[in-house]
């Protein structure tokens, strides 16, 4: 029997004026679910430079400090298709406000950790809560903004700042190490989801769809398995390499679960992932587009670190200040990139941004190895400019012509996409940068088949995008 697609969702705030202006609701709305987004990109990042010292602090091995980054990337990354499904069927804001509150209690955890065990406690807990925040707030983006001028501002400023959340952090990370000391990165996170968490509950409303079918519990069961063991794997092979035995069988214990999901998927009378959305061409290849330029980028952000700080010899501070660049670049980039795709169209500007993105992170090799840093901060602040492109362009691609009812699965998956390309570049090709002889030749090359996947990503796109007569 067919489900009634029909969403309790009232009226948008956003008053969907033909100017496409935002009304001062609906710019209420777009603060807090901005807000929350940028909150678990920053937490992505702003971790990563206190390590060493939070390592030191709570007796952490360095081996054990590949956790720090796992705990929060395993749930973070495994739950999200699980948590959009469950938001589409019994609430979207009611599970907004519920990873919210997980994510602050578990950042207070992380913030007052007295062991090991307490702050991977705390790490897990908040990568729990980012897997309910990030596909709700998402879906309820999507439905709360109409598709046209109004949608495409709102995902054109929450790329912006989901894109500015990584830079951030990587730069906030080190001056709050330095002047407070590691747990001031995660009490800012406490504080900023207790705000989030004050203002959500007037500001946003629910929504979630008429019919109830039952969760499709086994189909749940396979892609959650599939993406918690991929994701171990490869964060795993992020600091070990390959050569690990627990590596290769994570990997084949999660392809193993996700054809056993695709078989269950293709039975079940309503599936948690229905074939026919797989099969629809803007959500097969705009997660193809999105997949790439996530996964590239972060392995581009990776390698030129190690350029800066050990070729260039720039210290931290300097290293971190041309990421800040990249940040203003993106800020550029999110302000104009919904006037192109208002001229081009969601798929096209795809198409373009990843062309945009590899032909620029192929112009990277033109940078030398005793001097470049002006040059190659230039090119990545470019080649983060067409990024932020594709990120926009690729979630408006996806979403688009999908019901209200459905919109908590299509963004599940958006995001699932973005999750397991921020893992899988760094230990697909970053490890070829440090395992090979000269350091500088291991980041040339990693650039150039960096901009190689994305160009051929751009042609590909452009061909599956294609609009049938």
């Amino acid at each position: 029997m067919a489900i009634d697609t029909h969403s309790t969702t009232t009226a948008p705030p956003a008053a969907a004026p033909e100017d496409g202006r935002l009304s001062g609701r609906a710019l209420l709305v777009l603060f807090v679910l901005c807000a929350a987004q940028f909150m678990v990109a920053l937490d992505f990042s702003v971790l990563n430079v206190a390590l060493p010292v939070l390592g030191e602090d709570l007796g952490l091995s360095r081996a054990g400090l590949q956790w720090a980054v796992t705990a929060f990337a395993l749930p973070s990354g495994g739950f999200l298709l699980l948590f959009g499904r469950i938001a589409d069927l019994y609430g979207r804001k009611k599970l907004f406000l519920t990873g919210l509150t997980v994510f602050g209690a578990a950042s207070v955890l992380a913030t007052l950790a007295w062991d090991p065990a307490s702050f991977l406690t705390g790490r897990a807990l908040q990568g729990l809560g980012a897997a309910v925040i990030v596909p709700t707030g998402m879906s309820l983006l999507t439905t709360t903004f109409p598709e046209g001028p109004l949608r495409d501002r709102a995902l054109g400023i929450s790329g912006t700042l989901l894109s500015l959340g990584f830079t951030v952090g990587m730069v906030l990370g080190g001056v709050l190490t330095d002047t407070l000391g590691w747990r001031s990165t995660m009490g800012l996170l406490a504080v900023a989801a207790v705000v989030v968490l004050v203002l959500a509950p007037g500001v946003l409303r629910e929504s979630r769809t008429v019919e109830r079918p039952r969760l499709d519990t086994p189909g749940a069961v396979t892609v959650t398995g599939a993406l918690l063991a991929l994701i171990y794997a490869l964060t795993t092979a992020a600091q070990h390499g390959f050569g690990g035995v627990d590596v290769w069988g994570t990997l084949l214990v999660g392809l193993a679960l996700l054809v056993a999901f695709v078989a269950v998927e293709s039975k079940s009378p309503a599936p948690l992932v229905s074939p026919a959305m797989l099969k629809r061409r803007t959500v097969a290849w705009g997660n193809l587009g999105g997949l790439i330029t996530f996964s590239m980028m972060s392995t581009v952000v990776f390698v030129l670190t190690l350029y800066f700080q050990e070729t260039l010899e720039l210290s931290a501070f300097r290293t971190g200040l041309v990421f800040g660049v990249q940040g203003v670049a993106s800020i550029l980039a999110g302000s104009y990139a919904p006037r192109v795709i208002g001229r081009l169209g969601a798929r096209r500007t795809l198409a373009v941004s990843l062309a945009g993105q590899g032909v620029f992170t192929g112009a990277l090799l033109t940078a030398g190895s005793s001097s470049g840093a002006l040059l190659a901060t230039v090119l990545v602040s470019l080649a983060s400019m067409f990024h932020l492109g594709a990120i926009i362009s690729y979630g408006l691609v996806v979403t688009s012509g999908v019901p209200d009812s459905e919109q908590g699965l299509a963004t599940g998956l958006v995001t699932t996409t973005q999750q397991v390309g921020l893992t899988i570049g760094i230990p697909l090709l970053g490890v070829l940068a440090t395992t090979q002889a000269s350091l500088f030749g291991g980041v040339r090359t990693v650039l150039a088949i960096d901009a190689a996947i994305v160009l051929a990503a751009a042609l590909l796109v452009a061909l599956g995008l294609r609009r049938r007569a």
